[in-house]
């Protein structure tokens, strides 16, 4: 597997390596490794059952944008190329993202995994993902004795995560786009593992030929001002110009990664539907409200409601509270 060394990909090596049924699990830096030494790697170990999970949402946490194509998408077209001289190799899981999808004013109420998309993605880390995916699609036409799988993960949160969309709403004044409200979806982390590691350890086989896409995502949603009040916070509605000026400031700073997708995501919003987790694989995560819910208590979020007299922070100062902490996560 691929993607240990973070959070998620950590607790599921180890979650995997403390199942009876898993003889071995063997730890892959993409970033490091060629074709050769992966491919010589799968064969000596045996290897049945390929899991990546390094695709990263985050060029700051990446080390830069050029860092972060090279991993997501080279990373994922020398592993998929290892994989197709591998006959062990009889299943592939890849942690993808609903950012496949785009948000646009174009949009149907609800994704399903068969949802035609209107409007291309926009985004460095969307056009990654459309990358990725259409690896997985042609490993998965040369290699048709494979079953891939394909898990689209809604954004993370967690009491514990770190990422930009809790960075987002842990700030006492949050920006919002001016004249806009969007339905939001998010996915509780432990139940990112939970859908990672039952697909890991199935024998379920799909159709030869063609991965098979689920979407990931906690039921129900919850409107953006919803989730701002329930986080304790300030809406601070903002031109877009001015907010997406904010983004590309924060991002040359290295103090935070908000990528085009994200911008669009908190315009349009974005809601998938995961009937079809449910049904093939059993996993049916905690609704978004009790997923956001269960982020603000974890992260101790004091209202600053209750206290109107607390003066608005400065921009700097905003900047200044978005300062990561050690990786948790990359969505």
């Amino acid at each position: 597997m691929t993607g240990a060394d973070r959070y998620l990909g950590g607790r599921l090596a180890a979650r995997l390596k403390a199942d009876d049924r898993v003889a071995r699990v063997v730890e892959v830096d993409t970033e490091s490794l060629d074709n050769g030494t992966i491919s010589e790697l799968l064969a000596r170990a045996e290897v049945d059952t390929v899991v990546h999970s390094s695709v990263t949402a985050s060029a700051v946490r990446s080390g830069g944008r050029t860092a972060q194509k090279e991993s997501n998408v080279l990373g994922t077209m020398h592993l998929l190329a290892s994989c197709q001289r591998a006959e062990s190799v009889r299943r592939v899981v890849i942690k993808s993202s609903v950012a496949a999808y785009g948000a646009s004013a174009r949009d149907p109420a609800v994704f399903t995994e068969d949802t035609e998309l209107r409007a291309a993605p926009r985004g460095e880390f969307a056009h990654d993902i459309s990358e990725v995916e259409a690896y997985a699609r042609s490993f998965a036409r040369r290699r048709d004795d494979v079953t891939v799988t394909v898990l689209r993960l809604a954004p993370l949160l967690g009491p514990t995560s770190d990422t930009s969309m809790t960075r987002y709403f842990s700030l006492p004044i949050v920006p919002t786009i001016l004249g806009f409200d969007p339905r939001i979806q998010f996915l509780h982390i432990e139940d990112a593992l939970e859908a990672l590691y039952r697909v890991t350890m199935s024998d379920h086989s799909g159709t030869p030929g063609r991965p098979e896409l689920f979407n990931v995502a906690g039921p129900g949603v919850l409107l953006l001002s919803q989730a701002v009040r329930r986080a304790g916070r300030i809406a601070a509605p903002t031109p877009e110009t001015i907010l997406r000026g904010m983004a590309a400031l924060a991002r040359d700073r290295g103090v935070i990664d908000f990528s085009h997708d994200q911008l669009d995501f908190l315009r349009y919003g974005r809601v998938v539907d995961c009937t079809r987790l449910a049904e093939v694989y059993g996993v049916t995560p905690r609704s978004t409200p009790d997923a956001f819910d269960d982020f603000v208590a974890g992260h101790e979020l004091m209202s600053v409601l209750s206290n109107p007299a607390t003066p608005a922070p400065s921009f700097r100062e905003m900047l200044r509270g978005l300062r990561t902490k050690e990786d948790n996560d990359d969505r």
